[in-house]
C-alpha cells in the first residue's frame, strides 16, 4: 500500500508550533521513558527493547501516521499477552519474529481497510476505555508519589504476582513513605494542579509537566546528603540501561530468530498480536481524537498502516508491539502538542537519552513523574465524565462502568469486549422491546392502525408483531409502514404474508402495505383506505365533524405527531377533482400556514389568506365559491396572537396618522380600515402602558377582529348567510397562538365551541 493513497490531514507548521511541539515532545519523553521500562519489566521482557519500542513509535509511527496528537508506544495493554506468548514460545527470539510478522498483518488489515471497525465501537465503551486508563494510573502511581517504589517504574497492570495488587500496593505505601521523595510528588501534584488554576501560565509555551521535572531534578539535588530520610536513593530514581555507546546499545538488543518463521505457534501468536493492537490502536485513536482541542480526525487506517510498519521495525530490532497509547497521547494533549513532531521528537529523545544521557536522566525522581501520570489519570477519570454518563441513562452507563471496571480488575481487551457485548445487548432488548411503533390514525373514511416497522427487523420482533396484529379488532384496518426498513428476516416475512393472506380476512381484516423493497415484492404496496378528500366523503360529513377533525390535527399538530402522508398519492387522487372539507380563512402571517397547523393534506381545505383575515370582495367571492359550487361545509376564520396587521390598525388610529404615511405602501389603508372597523381601538392599552398588559390587550383585539369578520361575512354575502341560515354549513371562529400552537375556537357569539 502506498502512503500516497492513504487519507491525508492538513497541517500548517509554523516556527511557533514546532518549538511547542518541541517542548511538548520533551514533556512526553519524560513521561514515556518510565513506561517503556515499566511495560518492559512487567512482560517479563529485556529493558531495551522496551526502549526499541518507544522509538520506534515515535519515529517511524510518528512520519507514517496521520495522527497529530497520538503517540505509539510498547502498551501496557499488551503486557499480558507478551507474558503468555514467551511462555508458549519459550525465546524472546522468537517472540520478536513474532512482532515483525504482526506488523505485516497490521498493514495487511489497512490495504483492506479494516480500520472502519472503529466506528462500530459506542461512545460509552470509547469513555468507559479513558476514565479505566485514568484510574489505573492513579491507583497505580499513588504509592510512587509517596515513595514507595518496590515497581521501579510502575507496570501499569493491576494484578501482581504473589498474590500482591494494586491495593495492597496503596496499603502498603500508607507504611512505606519516603519523606523526600514524598514530598517531591505532593510538591509536583500541587504544582501541577496550580499551574492549570492560572490561565496565564496555562496557556504559556512551558507546560507544567517541564516545571515539574525540573522541580524534581532540583529538589533530589539539594536533598543529597541531608539524611536518609531526604536523600533520593537509587530505587527511587529513573533506572535507564547503560550502554556506552551506539555500538555498546546494539549489544542489548535481541534479533529475531529466523528459523521458526514457518513454526504455527510463531503465526498464531503473530495473529492474536495483531488482532489485539489493532483494535487497542483503533480504540485509543479515537479517545485520543476526543481529547484534541482542534477535534481533528485521524485516518484509521492510514493508522493501522503506521503501526503495521512500526511493529515489523521494531520486532526485527528486538522491541515490544506498539500500539497508540493514551497515556503517551493524553499527556501530549495536554502538554500542548499541534502536530505529530511532538510524537517524532519525544521517539528520538528516548534515543538519544538512551545513548547520550542516561546518567542525567537516572537522577530524576520517579515521584514527580508519578504525580505527572496521577494528574493526567484525574482528567481522564474525573467525576464529572462519571456524572455525565449517568445522567445520559443506563443504557450508557452501564457499558461505560463495565469496561471501566473490567479493565481495571482483568485487561484491557477483556474490558473492551465486555463494554461493547453490553452496548450490543441494550440494543437488541430495545428492539425486542420497541421494534414497531404503533398509531392509531384518524383519517376522513376511517381509522386506521398504522405499524411502523424498525429498520432492522429481526426474528427478535416477531413477537411483538404477532402482539400488535392480534390486537386489531375484527373490522378494522391495520396499515404496515416500512418506508423505513432495510431488513426482513425470513420468519418475519413469512409471518406477514400468513397474516396478509389468511388470518386477516378471517378476522375481516383490512391490511394495506406501503415502503416494502423490491425484495420483498410478494408484499408489494397497496393502499387500501382512503387519506384525502372524495366528494362522497365530503357528502356524508357534517360541519361539526370537520371542526371535530381541525381540533384534532390542530392536537396533533402540537404534540408533533402528524399524520403519516402520502403526498404523491393524495396528489393524484385529487387530480380529477376537488372536494374540499372547509373554508380557511386566515392572515397571511409567515407564522400560521392553515395546513401545518390543523395538520391537513391536499384537497382537504381551500386556504385563503390575507392580513388581518379580513373579508372583502374578492376574498368573500372566493369563499362564496368554496362553499356553494365546491361543497365545503366550514367556514373558518382563523386570527392569531401577536397580529402585526391588527396592532398596526390599532397603533395608527391612537397616533392619528394613515398607514400609507407610516409605511409608504399606498394601498395598505384599505385593509387597515377593515379591522378598524371590525375592532373598537379605544379599547387597547394606551402607547405608554407595559408590554405584558398592551401585548395581552393586543390579543384580545386580534380576537375581535376576528368576530367582526364573522359578521361582515353575513353582512356582505347574502349567499353564505342562507347556506349559515339553511344549516348547510356552519361558521366558526378562531384565535391562533403563535407560541404555544394551539388554536382556541368559538361561535359567532365569542362561545367556546
Amino acid at each position: 500500500m502506498a502512503i500516497s493513497s492513504l487519507p491525508q490531514t492538513p497541517v500548517h507548521y509554523t516556527p511557533a508550533s514546532v518549538g511547542r511541539d518541541l517542548v511538548s515532545g520533551l514533556v512526553v519523553f519524560l513521561v514515556a521513558l518510565p513506561l517503556c521500562l515499566g511495560i518492559a519489566l512487567a512482560s517479563g521482557a529485556p529493558m531495551a527493547s522496551g526502549l526499541v519500542a518507544g522509538v520506534i513509535g515515535g519515529i517511524v509511527v510518528g512520519f507514517l501516521s496521520g495522527s497529530q496528537t497520538s503517540v505509539s508506544g510498547p502498551a501496557a495493554g499488551l503486557a499480558a499477552i507478551v507474558v503468555s506468548q514467551l511462555d508458549t514460545l519459550g525465546a524472546f527470539s522468537a517472540f520478536t519474529l513474532c512482532v515483525a510478522l504482526a506488523g505485516i498483518l497490521q498493514m495487511v488489515f489497512a490495504a483492506l481497510r479494516a480500520g472502519f471497525l472503529a466506528a462500530f465501537f459506542p461512545t460509552s465503551v470509547i469513555k468507559g476505555l479513558m476514565a479505566a486508563i485514568g484510574l489505573l494510573l492513579i491507583l497505580k502511581q499513588f504509592p510512587h508519589v509517596l515513595g514507595h517504589d518496590p515497581d521501579p517504574v510502575g507496570d501499569m497492570e493491576f494484578e501482581q504476582p504473589d498474590g500482591e495488587n494494586t491495593f495492597t500496593e496503596i496499603f502498603a505505601a500508607m507504611f512505606d513513605v519516603h519523606v523526600g521523595a514524598a514530598l517531591i510528588g505532593i510538591l509536583s501534584v500541587a504544582l501541577m494542579v496550580g499551574w492549570d488554576k492560572v490561565p496565564r501560565l496555562k496557556k504559556s509555551l512551558i507546560p507544567a509537566p517541564l516545571i515539574v521535572v525540573g522541580l524534581g531534578l532540583l529538589l533530589g539535588a539539594l536533598f543529597e546528603g541531608r539524611g536518609e530520610a531526604l536523600h533520593i536513593q537509587t530505587s527511587h530514581l529513573v533506572q535507564v540501561p547503560i550502554a556506552t555507546g551506539p555500538g555498546g546499545f546494539m549489544e542489548l538488543l535481541t534479533f529475531p530468530d529466523f528459523s521458526r518463521l514457518f513454526s504455527t505457534q510463531v503465526f498464531a501468536g503473530a495473529l492474536t498480536l495483531a488482532i489485539v493492537a489493532s483494535l487497542e490502536t483503533l480504540l485509543n485513536l479515537e479517545a485520543i481524537d476526543n481529547l484534541d482541542p482542534e477535534k481533528r480526525h485521524s485516518p484509521p487506517n492510514r493508522e493501522l498502516f503506521a503501526q503495521g510498519a512500526g511493529n515489523l521495525v521494531s520486532g526485527l530490532l528486538g522491541g515490544l508491539p506498539i500500539t497508540s497509547v493514551i497515556v503517551r497521547g493524553s499527556v501530549n494533549v495536554a502538554a500542548g502538542a499541534k502536530t505529530r513532531v511532538s510524537a517524532i521528537s519525544h521517539g528520538f529523545f528516548l534515543a538519544a537519552s538512551a545513548v547520550l544521557v542516561p546518567h542525567l536522566l537516572n537522577r530524576i525522581p520517579l515521584s514527580c513523574l508519578a504525580a505527572i501520570l496521577l494528574v493526567t489519570g484525574f482528567k481522564l477519570a474525573s467525576p464529572a465524565l462519571f456524572k455525565r454518563t449517568w445522567a445520559a441513562g443506563r443504557t450508557q452507563f452501564v457499558p461505560f462502568i463495565a469496561t471501566v471496571g473490567a479493565i481495571v480488575f482483568i485487561d484491557l481487551l477483556i474490558g473492551v469486549l465486555i463494554g461493547l457485548g453490553l452496548s450490543v445487548t441494550f440494543i437488541l432488548y430495545s428492539n425486542f422491546r420497541r421494534p414497531l411503533r404503533k398509531v392509531l390514525e384518524h383519517h376522513l373514511g376511517e381509522d386506521v392502525l398504522r405499524i411502523q416497522l424498525a429498520n432492522q427487523v429481526s426474528f427478535f420482533s416477531r413477537a411483538a408483531l404477532e402482539q400488535a396484529l392480534g390486537e386489531v379488532a375484527p373490522g378494522g384496518h391495520v396499515l404496515i409502514d416500512a418506508r423505513d426498513t432495510d431488513y426482513i428476516d425470513p420468519d418475519v416475512l413469512d409471518f406477514l404474508q400468513e397474516f396478509r393472506s389468511k388470518t386477516a380476512p378471517a378476522r375481516q381484516i383490512e391490511v394495506s402495505l406501503v415502503g416494502f423493497k423490491e425484495q420483498y415484492s410478494q408484499l408489494a404496496d397497496e393502499i387500501q383506505f382512503v387519506d384525502y378528500t372524495t366528494r362522497d366523503l365530503q357528502t356524508k360529513i357534517t360541519p361539526e365533524q370537520v371542526i371535530g377533525l381541525l381540533k384534532e390535527g390542530n392536537q396533533r399538530f402540537r404534540n408533533g405527531h402528524r399524520l403519516e402522508r402520502d403526498l404523491v398519492r393524495q396528489m393524484t387522487g385529487t387530480a380529477p377533482g376537488q372536494a374540499p372539507l372547509a373554508v380557511i380563512l386566515s392572515c397571511i402571517d409567515s407564522r400560521t400556514p392553515a395546513e401545518l397547523i390543523f395538520d391537513l393534506g391536499i384537497g382537504d381545505i381551500f386556504s385563503v389568506r390575507i392580513a388581518g383575515n379580513v373579508a372583502r370582495g374578492k376574498i368573500l367571492g372566493s369563499m362564496e365559491y368554496g362553499c356553494k359550487v365546491a361543497g365545503a361545509k366550514l367556514i373558518a376564520i382563523v386570527g392569531h396572537t401577536s397580529c402585526g396587521a391588527v396592532n398596526a390598525a390599532v397603533d395608527f388610529f391612537q397616533r392619528g396618522v394613515s398607514g400609507s404615511e407610516a409605511t409608504g405602501c399606498a394601498n395598505i389603508d384599505n385593509l387597515l380600515s377593515e379591522i378598524q372597523r371590525n375592532v373598537d381601538p379605544t379599547l387597547l392599552a394606551p402607547l405608554d402602558a407595559d408590554k405584558p398588559t398592551r401585548a395581552h390587550a393586543a390579543d384580545c383585539i386580534s380576537r375581535q377582529n376576528v368576530l367582526g369578520t364573522m359578521r361582515r361575512v353575513r353582512e356582505l354575502s347574502s349567499t353564505l348567510t342562507t347556506l349559515l341560515d339553511e344549516g348547510k354549513i356552519r361558521m366558526v371562529g378562531g384565535l391562533y397562538d403563535v407560541q404555544s400552537g394551539a388554536v382556541d375556537f368559538f361561535d359567532e357569539q365569542g362561545q367556546a365551541e
